[in-house]
């Protein structure tokens, strides 16, 4: 890892933080290493490739992994609804319907600025995903997840699903499948992302969780969550 100054960054997709470092991945360096010493992906601007930047990032440690009552009630909607299949991403077929799925999703969400079809077509050809997760229903897509995946570790990098049934947390059991496929698997970590502000928070209903504290991993969620809800 060859840490580098801050890059000159897309702010519709990205808002640095002050105490935040930035690296650019070498040939030898794994995602595991990477992701193991606090760093995610940045995909926010044109023309970087293989940059991370330091995060408050949260995974989870699959040895100990059960679901929580939460995680049951929720796999309880839709457990055994959907065909499922993990894609390789280089055997998968990128089409008009999945890049408009995954773009109308996110300006339905998020707004027209975090997913437009310029960055969603970086995401896909930066090099790092490994993985879509797709799932269906009659035929009818129902949802996807982009992973990166490293020998024992996977990252949920980005998701989107059938907005229709989001108040059913559709979201939250995507989340959990693919953790619970990631134990099955016998990989040793499966990391969720940034969690900044309250409404990050839901990613503590999966135990047990780790976040990066700037110097090492953090299993104290009270304090996780007193930080994140003072950011709002």
């Amino acid at each position: 890892m060859k840490k580098i100054p801050a890059p000159k960054l897309d702010f519709n997709t990205y808002v640095a933080r002050p105490e935040t470092h930035w690296i650019e991945r070498e040939p030898f360096d794994s995602f595991t290493s990477i992701y193991g010493s606090g760093y995610l992906p940045y995909s926010g601007t044109k023309g970087l490739q293989n940059i991370f930047y330091s995060a408050r990032s949260a995974r989870v440690a699959l040895n100990d992994f059960e679901l929580t009552s939460e995680n049951r009630r929720i796999a309880k909607k839709f457990d055994g609804q959907f065909i499922k299949q993990r894609i390789p991403l280089k055997e998968f077929r990128i089409t008009p319907e999945f890049i408009d799925f995954f773009v109308s999703y996110f300006m339905q969400r998020h707004g027209p600025c975090v997913m437009p079809r310029e960055r969603l077509e970086l995401i896909l050809s930066c090099g790092l995903v490994s993985t879509v997760v797709t799932y269906a229903k009659d035929s009818r897509p129902i949802g996807y997840v982009l992973e990166v995946e490293d020998a024992d570790m996977a990252h949920y990098w980005y998701s989107a699903y059938d907005l229709s049934l989001i108040r059913q947390s559709l979201g939250l059991w995507l989340m959990g499948d693919c953790v619970s496929d990631a134990k099955e698997r016998g990989l040793a970590h499966y990391y969720l992302g940034t969690v900044y502000g309250e409404k990050a928070l839901y990613k503590t209903n999966f135990e047990p969780l780790e976040w990066w504290d700037g110097k090492g991993w953090n299993s104290d969620i009270k304090i996780l969550k007193e930080i994140s809800r003072a950011e709002n």
